[in-house]
């Protein structure tokens, strides 16, 4: 028996090796790609927001040891209830059905894991629901299935996006399912204010790189947002069951540059913060009557300037009586 058990210790020991091995070696040989899925990998997409780092280092830190320990704590427990209590090695049972002090700590111990959880929970929850001012908005509307966007700053109305055929995700050798016709554009560095709600059925805004995630849900308005630091091309999906084609309602958001997002919003007809008004102030003004009656007083000492030159003007007819 001794020798069995040893035996299975090995095989035991030797799995958890080869696993730990491979879970570590996965992680390490992978090479994350931002903003999509990794083939290989098994860790967390890297993320582009101080919101998704804050999500990442709570699960990595916080959860993951505690969810660690208490999974090799319980599978002990079980190996050697299973040796230590079998009807082989404990023939006769013990009678007694109580322990007071095992009750109280198995009682107090789970509280206060999820007491050290909950404080970082919730300070994690507090940051998503802080908004800073927002610099921009977009309003997502889910539809059966497809998506809608708007930018009301920039008076963009809303326009449709689709997921990009499988033959011309291809030719531009973008990821089929997650590319788009028509992608979001925002500027880098900027706090994005998302609007979202749903046309027909619940559908949810998702992007695992911003870390935000928010339900479309008809007749309500939900709101999220997230301050992408690095720029690239970030894919999300809906993250609801909406249907037969819920597989086919892909997010595609490029964050560019302020100068490349004011030639997005130019080439879309919207109106450009801040570059607008100025040309527009020209026109107004002499197309109104009160301007041009302004302009008459700038037309008075116009006037008495030629005036001089009038006088002037007998001077050259004076040189022909000369003659």
């Amino acid at each position: 028996m001794t020798s069995s058990f040893h035996g299975l210790r090995t095989r035991a020991a030797g799995a958890l090796a080869g696993a730990g091995a491979a879970f570590w070696g996965a992680t390490a040989w992978a090479q994350d790609k931002f903003g999509q899925p990794t083939d290989g990998a098994i860790d967390l997409q890297p993320g582009v927001t101080p919101l998704r780092e804050q999500a990442i280092w709570f699960h990595n830190i916080i959860l993951l040891p505690i969810i660690t320990a208490i999974v090799l704590f319980v599978l002990g427990l079980l190996v050697w209830v299973m040796i230590r209590y079998n009807k082989r090695a404990n023939p006769t049972p013990a009678k007694w059905s109580h322990n007071t002090p095992i009750e109280i700590v198995w009682t107090v111990v789970p509280v206060m894991i999820l007491m050290v959880i909950a404080v970082f929970s919730f300070r994690l929850l507090f940051a998503y629901n802080d908004m800073p001012k927002p610099d921009l908005t977009i309003k997502a509307t889910g539809y059966q299935w497809y998506w809608g966007y708007e930018y009301p700053d920039q008076k963009i109305g809303e326009f449709i996006s689709n997921v990009l055929p499988e033959d011309e995700a291809k030719a531009r050798n973008v990821p089929y399912k997650l590319a788009v016709t028509e992608p979001l554009y925002a500027p880098v560095g900027k706090v994005v204010r998302v609007q979202v709600t749903g046309a027909d059925v619940i559908h949810a805004f998702a992007v695992p790189s911003f870390g935000i995630i928010t339900d479309a849900i008809p007749g309500r308005l939900n709101e999220t947002w997230f301050k992408a630091d690095r720029i690239g091309v970030y894919y999300g999906n809906c993250r609801e069951l909406c249907g037969v084609d819920h597989a086919f309602m892909p997010i595609e958001v490029h964050v560019v540059s302020q100068a490349d997002f004011d030639a997005w919003v130019a080439k879309k007809g919207g109106e450009v913060a801040g570059a607008a008004p100025a040309p527009e102030a020209a026109p107004a003004a002499d197309a109104a009557g009160e301007p041009a009656a302004a302009t008459a007083p700038a037309a008075t000492p116009v006037s008495t300037t030629p005036a001089a030159p009038a006088a002037a003007t007998p001077a050259p007819a004076a040189a022909p009586g000369a003659h």
